[in-house]
């Protein structure tokens, strides 16, 4: 049986999903801080659910990064696991500097 990280590197040989790949790291890294943030708080799904008045399932989609969090969900996210949000934006490596005029 192949491992994920077997399968995982098999299909993003691929040019086409590796791309698309690419474009959901942001996501991906959402929902990477948004479980860390629940594990330093030492809380379930359903407690964290509890907390913020919705659903053990809702959360479970923030987490998956099949959901894209607006700024108030942030927010009360952070609140819930007595975090606080940080935004930033950060310039593209090949990014060309913008005239203004």
């Amino acid at each position: 049986m192949n491992s994920l990280k077997e399968v995982k590197a098999r299909i993003l040989k691929d040019a086409e999903v590796s791309a698309e790949y690419a474009l959901q790291q942001p996501e991906f890294a959402i929902a990477r801080e948004l479980i860390a943030a629940r594990a330093r708080a030492g809380i379930t799904q359903a407690e964290l659910a509890q907390r913020m008045s919705t659903t053990q399932s809702t959360i479970a989609r923030l987490e998956s990064g099949r959901m894209m969090p607006s700024m108030r969900t942030f927010a009360r996210y952070a609140q819930a696991t007595n975090s606080h949000t940080v935004v930033q934006l950060v310039a593209n490596k090949k990014a060309q500097p913008c005239e203004l005029g």
